[in-house]
């Protein structure tokens, strides 16, 4: 006899193992990302190569002239061929990842990539979205294309440095050469010192998430299954081949994965029969050291960090670099705003100056700009108060630092305001009285670093307008003006 009955087995995935409200612009952020940084990655590469072959040319045929053996040693191959070799490899789209990135663990990079590719093994977690198991591929291929294309880059670093330490090589042995091959030599190591720091800043910007993947990624990690496959397939997991879960096998592995290290019992024990039974206290003796060599570890990170060697390999400038030249052009902006007042005269009321300013950075201690700013007027007095409009003003400024938080602030600047009496109730205008004057300025410029997250770069600025003394009506020949640097 046979029995029939309806059974609901559970699912593979539980309900917590669903995943609910999972952003759908996530796979947009990250393929506008990856796309972004690829072609400017591909872009200064090419860039950087090109500059670099014509140098190499350049110096192939100046050395000729003074060395042709030298030159035909150091220069076996055509440099434009091998360049624009380089140049086609990069360039090419069957780019893939066949080893790690070099330098520091990146992991954002890590957590993004471990996701896309939960996301892509295990679609059924994204039924109940809009969500497409192709939006899902094509952002994992974006990334790994992009991941491969930064190892080609890491490639043409090595290669660059390699280039460089070989002509140096073969210069070494050269005297009296001419100024212009030593220059020529010069700018070759400083493009391939500032192509290692543009590298650092692309990995930099990938490993900075924004707030729509930050939310996907915590949607993930309360996700179980997730939280399994970063533990087996993430980049660290594959490194130092970590184990999961409890059981013997894993006990195994466990002991496999440090095979040829020293447990810590081990350790002490042998310490132990080093200092004696009757000896100090292993333990808190190791401790000890080890508190004092972790010190000695962070002082000399902080300084390989100050020289721009906290990740990857130290190439060691012999110039002083200009850590803006990697930046993109919109993160050397530095956008701010001011204020200026001035008290009434005969001809003027009391006006104060609403500023907003964009200025450029050349370098770390020199900021350039321009900027404008809106002249309102406040009467004569506080029993004749009137809002006028009283003018606008253009500016140009160049702040250099001196010390510290101390610049040297210059400029120069036109400045509208029409002619009226400051006693006159009515705020009338004769508009043939109307011109413009103009400012130089020099003076002092201080930043202030208050403890709050509004006003933490307040700048306070004394200025002298040396050309005032020629402006009829006279204007006031010091400006002070307090403005917040964004």
């Amino acid at each position: 006899m046979c029995l029939y009955e309806l059974v609901h087995s559970q699912d593979s995935l539980t309900k917590i193992d669903r995943i609910v409200n999972f952003p759908s612009s996530f796979f947009t952020k990250v393929n506008k990302k990856t796309s972004t940084l690829e072609d400017r990655l591909t872009s200064q590469t090419e860039k950087y190569l090109q500059k670099q072959a014509r140098r190499e040319e350049k110096l192939k045929r100046k050395l000729a002239k003074v060395d042709s053996a030298a030159a035909k040693n150091c220069f076996a191959e055509d440099p434009t061929q091998r360049y624009n070799e380089l140049i086609q490899k990069l360039k090419s789209d069957s780019v893939r990842v066949t080893k790690a990135l070099n330098g520091s663990y990146l992991p954002y990079l890590d957590s993004l990539k471990g996701s896309l590719s939960f996301l892509n093994n295990n679609p059924q977690l994204l039924s109940s979205s809009k969500i497409l198991p192709a939006d899902v591929q094509k952002s994992l291929s974006n990334l790994q294309q992009l991941q491969g294309k930064m190892q080609q880059a890491e490639d043409i670093k090595q290669f660059l440095q390699q280039r460089k330490q070989q002509i140096n090589n073969y210069l070494a042995h050269s005297t009296h050469l001419p100024a212009s091959i030593t220059g020529l030599c010069k700018n070759y190591s400083k493009d391939c010192y500032y192509y290692g720091e543009q590298l650092k800043e692309y990995k930099n910007i990938l490993n900075d998430p924004d707030k729509m993947v930050k939310t996907a990624l915590t949607l993930l990690n309360k996700v179980p299954a997730f939280t399994g496959f970063m533990q087996k397939n993430s980049m660290l997991a594959s490194l130092f081949n970590l184990p999961t879960g409890t059981g013997a096998g894993n006990n195994a592995a466990a002991s496999q994965a440090v095979t040829g290290l020293q447990s810590r019992s081990q350790v002490v024990s042998v310490l132990q029969n080093q200092v004696g039974g009757t000896g100090p206290n292993v333990n808190g003796m190791i401790q000890q050291n080890v508190q004092s060599a972790q010190g000695q570890v962070n002082t000399l990170r902080d300084k390989l960090n100050s020289l721009g060697g906290g990740s990857g390999d130290l190439d060691m400038p012999n110039f002083k670099p200009n850590n803006q030249r990697t930046k993109s052009f919109f993160k050397r902006l530095e956008f701010g705003t001011n204020i200026q007042s001035v008290q009434s005269s005969y001809f003027f009321p009391t006006t104060t100056d609403l500023g907003l300013s964009v200025g450029y950075k050349l370098n770390d201690k020199s900021t350039i700009g321009v900027g404008a700013s809106y002249k309102i007027g406040w009467g004569k007095d506080f029993r004749h108060i009137t809002i006028t409009q009283q003018g606008m003003s253009l500016r140009s400024f160049l702040d250099i630092r001196v010390k510290g938080s101390f610049y040297a602030s210059g400029g120069w600047e036109y400045n509208y305001q029409p002619l009226s009496m400051a006693d006159s109730s009515s705020a009338t205008h004769n508009p043939l009285n109307t011109n413009w004057t103009k400012s130089g300025l020099i003076g002092l410029t201080k930043i202030v670093s208050l403890k709050s997250k509004t006003f933490k770069k307040t700048k306070l600025q004394l200025l002298w307008d040396f050309m005032s003394y020629r402006q009829r009506p006279q204007t006031p020949a010091f400006k002070f003006r307090v403005g917040y640097t964004f």
